[in-house]
């Protein structure tokens, strides 16, 4: 199998092809808005396209069941933390399916999203979560094994710009957290392994997709880090050989939390539907689909029966390392901190 120019279709080829024929029907499902009795919009992360293309239409059928009404769920993908700044915009997100908590504490903290999201809903309202793994070259040509391998001058790395994506966000955080483990909390030395790794980035993508592009269409870096699921969605999309997963001994746990954004949805008239497909996605079928692209879920059934999907990997939560997302965000993501410091080294570095 040839590997597909760079197109529109090139996203189908990163989900199995039950997946792919599942995607393609929703294009017949979400049609002009006018076909429909109503609709609401999913404001997502960027690399979250074909789940949600498999999971809206069997909602939408189990809604027009269940109410008579035909129902669109319309989606919005780029990074999360671009996502987030355009609902404060005005972007009018009924719903948002983020791949960092952080991103929803935003939109609470402006009044988009109760303050209480997290108890709404099971898992923290996360329905399922993922963790940074490493996509590489065939054969591993550097030996890349863990995250000791982000930092070396002769490997080149891929992921997108950590100021617009929750994706890069989550893979600065984990090269962090897994140098203090190592380190045993020692923070200057965690802080120096951080920015050896965005020193070895070739290239900062908006969002997760842009990045699998630069990696697997135009052949740039040794590396591509990103979550779990996507990495082996590449893998096995890829010709066979091509590319290879590395699942590190130790990683950082990473939500994919969801939130009803009531203050749109309720000024549209969509909290009813809105809430009815939040708790759809803990149901078993979703649960099935979200495990099919491999994210990891929470479903007891279906956790035992995907168990030789998911290599076993040590993880570390943000509440275990870093105390809570406040400090997080106040800390690493702030102006002025770990992040901006390690940034600005960089591009003092390639001046």
């Amino acid at each position: 199998m040839t590997r597909s120019p760079l197109c529109r279709t090139r996203s189908l080829r990163l989900i199995p092809r039950s997946l792919a024929v599942a995607a393609i029907a929703l294009s017949g499902l979400v049609s002009p808005a006018h076909s429909q009795d109503r609709e609401i919009l999913n404001v997502s992360h960027d690399i979250a396209r074909e789940l949600y293309a498999a999971l809206n239409p069997v909602f939408a059928d189990q809604w027009q069941a269940e109410h008579d009404e035909t129902l669109a769920i319309q989606q919005s993908h780029a990074g999360s933390s671009k996502q987030a700044r355009a609902i404060l915009q005005g972007l009018k997100a009924d719903l948002v399916t983020f791949n960092q908590v952080l991103d929803v504490r935003i939109l609470a903290d402006k009044g988009f999203v109760d303050a209480g999201w997290q108890q709404a809903l099971p898992n923290n309202a996360s329905p399922c979560y993922s963790l940074p793994a490493f996509l590489v070259r065939g054969g591993n040509p550097k030996g890349v094994e863990d995250w000791d391998d982000r930092t070396r001058d002769d490997v080149s790395i891929v992921f997108p710009y950590p100021k617009t994506s929750g994706n890069a966000r989550c893979t600065c955080l984990a090269a962090y957290a897994c140098a203090l483990d190592k380190f045993e909390g020692d923070d200057a030395a965690a802080q120096e392994v951080v920015g050896k790794v965005l020193k070895t980035v070739v290239v900062f993508d908006t969002g997760g997709r842009g990045a699998t592009i630069s990696f697997v269409e135009r052949s740039l870096g040794d590396v591509r880090i990103s979550f779990e699921a996507e990495v082996e969605n590449i893998r096995t999309a890829e010709d066979e050989g091509a590319c290879e997963r590395v699942v590190p001994g130790t990683s950082l746990l990473a939500a994919f939390p969801v939130a009803l954004v009531r203050k749109v949805a309720e000024a549209r008239g969509n909290t009813d539907a809105t809430e009815a497909y939040l708790a759809f996605l803990d149901s078993t079928k979703p649960q099935e689909i979200i495990a099919s692209v491999n994210n990891r879920e929470h479903a007891p059934g279906v956790v035992e029966a995907t168990a030789d999907q998911f290599p076993e990997v040590r993880l570390i939560t943000v509440e275990d390392v870093f105390g809570s997302w406040a400090e997080v965000n106040e800390t690493h993501f702030g102006d002025g901190g770990t992040l901006d410091r390690a940034l600005r080294n960089r591009h003092r570095a390639r001046a």
